[in-house]
């Protein structure tokens, strides 16, 4: 098909086998493309939520995140391939929308959400929809929603399972629908990232897909909604089950949104002395006084130089750490997040002690 071709297609044929259904037809596909959508994250669940709703023709796309294509993101993000890494995922995700999407306006902000622009932000948009994998970020976006009175559409993976809620959407009384506070009152500390969990592709691209399922039903007015409940899938087993929420009314939203700093290490300021480059570590790996450590859950995980040192990140305990002074430690795991953790503490430890982080981390060393 040339370009020629492709400028006569119409709404009409495009759309075609979605109007069919008569729970959307032309009503609920104007509905559709009147939308305005924001997507916070772009990665495993964000990147087929956002090509999916935009080819599904809601009509204004908002993508936000602030990081680049990494390798190992490649197995489960698959509307990245190998020739965009180190690209901006935002660039990259709105240039494939592009190609598929002639009815959908997409733009994009390529940094972190962060508590100082997310109000006003999200108050552009109809409904928000959480494929974010910080555990603060997803209160941030929830308390906003809240706070904006906003439609969120969750989504959370850990390991073999998903989940998969929509918070806040307003009742026919009056009131709003449970949140994400009302299904975990508190910000679990121990939860690992899929960076140190792992996570089996199949099940990313099925919680992203019952979220974009969740965006069409609350835009074009169809079908039952995940309120007041949270379903949770286990791609092992084949299983799903529905917990009920209950609304916590005591909470005061302005109160908790103005206290909470809402800090996630990924966007943890790093400070340049305790760090050390990929090009300035390749200098100096042939360095006998250079100690290299790993901190990984994945002790298998092939690595780019040699390391005198694995510690799986469970397992590290600065008390039981012996330093050598003359040494020069560099710390290393997958993003620089764990690692910078960790420089951070034996530098508290070990005041003297030579120590840096690798900026980035492994994934970012080329």
């Amino acid at each position: 098909m040339n370009f020629k071709q492709i400028m006569k297609i119409t709404k009409e044929q495009y759309f075609q086998r979605q109007t069919t259904l008569s729970e959307i037809g032309a009503k609920g596909q104007d509905l559709l493309q009147k939308a305005k959508v924001l997507v916070i994250g772009c990665g495993g669940l964000g990147s087929p939520i956002a090509i999916y709703l935009a080819t599904s023709g809601v009509g204004e796309l908002h993508l936000v995140d602030f990081d680049t294509v990494s390798v190992s993101n490649l197995h489960r993000q698959v509307f990245f391939k190998v020739e965009d890494v180190h690209r901006p995922k935002v660039e990259v995700l709105a240039n494939e929308i592009k190609k598929r999407a002639p009815f959908t306006k997409v733009t994009f902000t390529n940094e972190a959400i962060c508590k100082n622009f997310v109000l006003e932000l999200i108050s552009n948009f109809d409904v928000v929809v959480d494929a974010t994998d910080s555990l603060p970020i997803k209160y941030l976006i929830n308390d906003a929603c809240v706070l904006v009175k906003k439609p969120l559409v969750y989504g959370s993976l850990y390991k073999f399972d998903g989940y998969v809620s929509t918070f806040n959407m307003l009742n026919g009384d009056g009131d709003y629908t449970c949140n994400l506070r009302d299904a975990f009152p508190k910000i679990a500390t121990d939860i690992p990232n899929c960076v140190e969990a792992g996570t089996l592709n199949p099940i990313v691209g099925i919680i992203a897909l019952l979220q974009v399922n969740e965006v069409i039903k609350i835009i074009s007015k169809t079908g039952k909604l995940l309120t007041n409940q949270l379903l949770i899938y286990n791609a092992l087993e084949n299983s799903q089950l529905k917990i009920k929420l209950k609304k916590n009314n005591s909470l005061i939203f302005e109160d908790i949104f103005r206290k909470s700093n809402y800090l996630d290490a990924h966007f943890t300021r790093q400070e340049s002395a305790l760090l050390i480059s990929a090009s300035e570590l390749k200098n100096r790996l042939k360095d006998e006084n250079i100690e290299i450590v790993s901190i990984l859950n994945n002790l298998d995980t092939i690595l780019p130089f040699y390391v005198h040192q694995k510690i799986p990140n469970k397992s590290f305990d600065v008390e039981n750490f012996i330093p050598n002074f003359e040494k020069h430690y560099v710390i290393v795991c997958e993003k620089g997040i764990t690692s910078y953790d960790v420089t951070l503490k034996l530098k508290e430890k070990f005041p003297s002690l030579n120590v840096f982080s690798l900026f980035e981390g492994i994934e970012k060393y080329a």
